[in-house]
């Protein structure tokens, strides 16, 4: 059966001529576009979800957040629409290379400097999402694009922000939130511990998802052995990460990057490093103790947990109508003490007589 999108006009100015991927909502086209004298790629979503508000919702966020980034790590999209079927599009840079996953699958685990300056170059992009208040919530290396720009290779791009949680300065009035605390949304092999329980994500989300990509571009494996999605959910919850150097034994690691990783990693977002930009200066730190420069590795400081005060007991209430009672022995010895002093005044007295 002919594909009906295949050569099919966009816009006036986008011509299909190619499908390049696709999945269970949708496909990805490659375009030509003639004006401009370079190629696009066209996200579609299938006219059988318009019925779908959520989804419809979900593939028009992506967009909306996607086109206000303008980070170079981040995929860029320059128009959104509907075709004559009524189906939802937005158009987007056409990227040539492979994703992580793609790229360990080939090569296995990857040294771990090259590792490490993608993912200083990820943590970039990630930060001027966080910062426009934009929480990715499915970071996984199927997202991170990996292609040459400016003849620049290992040149990653962020894509997919399908799930993105777009914060309440980013909602226009109206806009539909797709997602509530409570639900659980995202890929199980590379979702937070918090996001497991279904809690409300900032970016430490993003850090901890960030941590997992590349432990699994360090060693070629997942930081938990696990086979069931909901295995490893559980393991993000209540398990330690097995250590890089037991997870690869052949390998060379440099000084420092276990605990960054193991950083990135903790379960509590308060232990985790603050933002991508941090976790990318930690990285960073990495790179220049193994040159011999720099000063110590960067490692995030431990939010300390809200005190909660003790009751004070000049204070606490009574119990019920109950009035402090003076102990016997006390009252005894008040007594003692003011027959004492009547006596002292009557000698005083009488010897003044």
């Amino acid at each position: 059966m002919s594909d009906p999108y295949l050569d099919q006009e966009v816009a006036g100015q986008f011509r299909i001529v190619e499908k390049i991927g696709k999945g269970g909502m949708g496909a990805v086209y490659k375009a030509e576009q003639p004006d401009m004298n370079r190629y696009v790629a066209i996200k579609i979503l299938h006219s059988r979800y318009l019925s779908r508000s959520d989804l419809v919702s979900r593939f028009r966020r992506e967009a909306r957040a996607m086109s206000q980034l303008s980070h170079p790590n981040t995929a860029r999209v320059f128009l959104y629409g509907q075709l004559d079927d009524g189906a939802c599009y937005f158009v987007m840079e056409h990227l040539v290379g492979q994703n992580l996953a793609q790229l360990v699958r080939a090569e296995g685990a990857l040294d771990p400097k090259r590792a490490i300056r993608i993912m200083i170059q990820v943590c970039s992009a990630l930060e001027e999402a966080h910062q426009a208040g934009i929480v990715h919530r499915d970071l996984k290396p199927e997202n991170i694009f990996l292609t040459t720009q400016g003849g620049i290779r290992d040149f990653p791009k962020v894509l997919d922000f399908g799930l993105a949680k777009v914060t309440e300065r980013q909602m226009r009035p109206g806009s539909m939130v797709l997602t509530q605390q409570g639900m659980v949304f995202g890929t199980p092999e590379f979702m937070s511990p918090e996001q497991a329980h279904g809690k409300t994500l900032d970016a430490r989300s993003d850090i901890y998802s960030l941590g997992v990509i590349l432990y699994e571009l360090l060693t070629g494996k997942l930081p938990f052995d696990a086979k069931q999605p909901i295995e490893y959910i559980q393991l993000h919850v209540n398990a330690t990460p097995i250590p890089l150097p037991e997870r690869l034994p052949t390998a060379t690691f440099p000084p420092g990057l276990q605990e960054v990783v193991m950083a990135a990693l903790a379960k509590k977002p308060g232990d985790r490093y603050a933002s991508a930009a941090e976790f990318a200066a930690a990285l960073d730190s990495v790179l220049q103790a193994e040159a011999g420069e720099g000063g110590p590795i960067s490692l995030p400081t431990p939010i300390p947990p809200v005190p909660v005060p003790e009751p004070n007991p000049r204070i606490e209430p009574l119990r019920g109508a109950e009035k402090p009672k003076t102990p016997w022995i006390m009252l005894g010895v008040g007594v003692v003490l003011a027959v004492a002093g009547v006596l002292a005044l009557l000698a005083a007295f009488g010897a003044g007589s």
